[in-house]
């Protein structure tokens, strides 16, 4: 039976999911805080088997759920809407971009998918997905046993939630490996090595922006399963907690610019 992935937020993460899900078959109804009408031409281009709805109708109707907004919304996430939902938990922490920062999440009392979690009682958190760019979560997708297949890193409680979204990602073209409860995903947050940079190819110098534009969006180095795992195993917390625009290429920062100036950036 052909499962359905709600979507909760339509910007660059959130659109990369929908692609993705709908090219390995799955149904996908996205959302944002604007309404439906506001995905007319996403849902459009995405195909039939793609749809837009409100939040509501997103959480309704996905046999995943996935959270593809700042992690400094989380508190307008529908708490009671959530229980009993598998969710792929994709924000993470960047306490210098806008005024979002808390002491709980800075002093490592709580990882920021722990926070998430107690906002939404009864949910079946995973944290996933969170720790690549939009860019590469389309460009580094392989179908299985390709050599230039990746690994993402998944973390949470339920066994069964966490089986779920591993048929899941794997089926959209990533290998997967289990890091622990959502207290340990500190290990595959911002600034730590499986974090963003192993899945960016290198740019070589002397480019011009439009060239190394070009360039980026390209698959990284592949990372095995064997790989990532050594990569989690082996990090230490980061001081301080978070991640910072000055720790991202400059390039990426620039697309990203490019195409909000472009009005293609929807929450």
């Amino acid at each position: 039976m052909t499962q359905t992935i709600g979507i909760i937020g339509s910007g660059l993460v959130g659109k990369a999911v929908a692609h993705l899900a709908i090219a390995a078959g799955y149904h996908v109804v996205i959302s944002n805080s604007r309404g439906p009408e506001t995905l007319a031409d996403l849902v459009k281009g995405l195909g039939p088997r793609a749809r837009a709805g409100t939040v509501d109708e997103a959480i309704s109707a996905g046999d995943i759920v996935s959270i593809a907004l700042p992690l400094a919304v989380f508190e307008s996430l529908p708490a009671g809407k959530l229980a009993g939902k598998v969710v792929i938990d994709q924000t993470n922490y960047y306490p210098g971009i806008g005024d979002f920062r808390r002491a709980d999440l800075d002093n490592g009392e709580l990882t920021s998918s722990e926070l998430v979690q107690k906002h939404l009682p009864g949910a079946k958190l995973v944290k996933g997905m969170h720790n690549l760019g939009w860019v590469h979560m389309q460009y580094n997708a392989r179908p299985k046993g390709h050599p230039e297949r990746t690994t993402l890193p998944l973390a949470g409680e339920d066994a069964a939630a966490k089986q779920a979204v591993t048929r899941f990602i794997e089926t959209i073209g990533f290998d997967v490996v289990d890091t622990g409860s959502l207290a340990d995903s500190w290990r595959i947050e911002p600034n730590t090595p499986i974090y963003f940079w192993p899945y960016i190819p290198a740019l070589p110098d002397g480019l011009t922006e439009a060239e190394a534009k070009q360039v980026y969006q390209q698959a990284g180095t592949p990372i095995s399963p064997a790989a990532a795992h050594k990569l989690v195993a082996e990090t230490k917390r980061p001081s301080p907690i978070g991640g910072t625009l000055e720790g991202m290429p400059p390039i990426h920062i620039a697309l990203f610019l490019e195409l909000a100036s472009a009005n293609t950036v929807q929450r």
